[in-house]
């Protein structure tokens, strides 16, 4: 018994050496961020999922008078309510009912673009999640597909098909939303994490790519944020966050053009922290925190 203890102990004692590591690396990548980077506004907004709980939060924090926004969704009553919300907000909106797994369909969508009305911003918000079930059943493939499809083959061709125009023009800027998942991934949502982790790294391959040409590409790194699809997900859910607070610190952050937009801070040092131990390690301290049997 008294060696468990010991054992526990010196698990947690573990854990909070790389997490004060881990914070002191990330102010010091906050002051670079900070330093590096100038601040830029948007007048022209596209956003992808436009009507889920952080897409419509993205939206109203945009809409005011001389911007411009385009809202993409597939519900066309819920997009439509947003748009008028948004103009009364003083935005001029346009919308468009897409299904994003019709790749076809995206890709004629931004072949129609003019190169005069280019946005200036576009956020890749579109996602789904499934999970392995509150029995631990697990996924249903056809489910997985979908997932995949939307949130990494739709973001893809997206952002592939914008690309040569914004680098034509000379500058733009692309923010795509990840999740602290895509470092650490999470035993209920395997697929959903897997997504989200190869969108960190697409992320972060473009601006390394893009960023001489003008064009920022930031990535987006949100904990829990208050959603049906959120709340559908099972297990715990800390740090629990407003969709108008999420919505806030991303505009904040994509001014500052800083690489990674992750929060809450106490859940992104966490993650990390356990992103950067083996996994025979992480996993039984995951495990005292709810994550996994």
């Amino acid at each position: 018994m008294g060696f468990c203890l010991a054992e526990k102990n010196y698990w947690v004692l573990l854990f909070s050496t790389l997490a004060a590591s881990g914070f002191a690396l990330t102010l010091f990548f906050s002051f670079c961020d900070y330093r590096y980077n100038r601040k830029t506004v948007a007048q022209h907004v596209l956003i992808t999922g436009a009507t889920g709980a952080l897409g419509s939060a993205l939206a109203l924090g945009y809409a005011g008078p001389g911007r411009q926004l385009t809202l993409q969704g597939r519900n066309s009553e819920a997009l439509d309510a947003l748009a008028k919300e948004c103009r009364t907000l003083g935005a001029q909106v346009c919308t468009k009912v897409l299904d994003l797994r019709q790749i076809q369909d995206l890709r004629q969508w931004v072949g129609d673009w003019s190169a005069e009305n280019l946005p200036d911003l576009i956020i890749c918000n579109a996602g789904q999640n499934t999970n392995i079930g509150p029995q631990g059943q697990g996924e249903d493939f056809r489910a997985m597909t979908a997932l995949v499809e939307v949130n990494v083959l739709a973001t893809m061709a997206l952002i592939d098909g914008f690309v040569p125009a914004l680098r034509a023009r000379g500058h733009g800027q692309i923010a795509i939303v990840s999740s602290l998942a895509g470092y650490f991934g999470l035993p209920m949502t395997p697929t959903y994490s897997a997504t989200k982790a190869a969108l960190r790294v697409y992320g972060d391959a473009l601006r390394t790519w893009l960023g001489q040409e003008n064009i920022k590409v930031n990535v987006i790194l949100p904990g829990y944020i208050a959603s049906p699809m959120c709340h559908a997900m099972p297990g715990p859910k800390p740090f629990l966050w407003q969709p108008q607070r999420a919505a806030q610190v991303i505009q904040q952050g994509l001014q500052k053009n800083k690489a990674h937009i992750s929060f809450p801070f106490p859940l992104n040092l966490g993650v990390w922290a356990l992103s950067v131990l083996p996994v025979s390690l992480a996993r039984p301290i995951a495990r005292l925190f709810g994550y996994g049997s």
